[in-house]
């Protein structure tokens, strides 16, 4: 089991904003998952990696194909609080899931 967190390079987050942004995508996917697959994941120990994205239309092509694939997965929008504008699209988690499905997605991305 694996979670995967895709994040935006091209809209120059701050690390704390990204630490944030990457922490709500990952609870929100999270909580959309089943009960089977949280408590397999939380057991197997919360893997999880974060990866890269070039921007928002990135993100949403990869939200499709987790889509497709019956993945547990969420759009991350940003408040607009501090750094962002409200609205900015920041980041996509994928899982948790059984990790050869989350490559399916998201395995042909960069480490952050």
């Amino acid at each position: 089991m694996k979670q995967a967190i895709v994040a935006r390079t091209d809209i120059g987050m701050g690390t704390g904003k990204l630490a944030a942004q990457v922490a709500h995508a990952s609870l929100e996917a999270y909580e959309s998952a089943g009960p089977d697959a949280r408590r397999e994941w939380k057991s197997g120990g919360k893997k999880k990696i974060v990866l890269q994205a070039g921007g928002e239309r990135e993100l949403f092509e990869l939200a499709e194909q987790a889509r497709r694939e019956g993945l547990p997965h969420a759009v991350i929008r940003d408040a607009g609080h501090t750094q962002l504008d409200p609205g900015t699209v920041t980041t996509l988690a994928v899982g948790p899931a059984p990790e050869n499905l989350v490559d399916r997605v998201t395995g042909d991305l960069s480490l952050f």
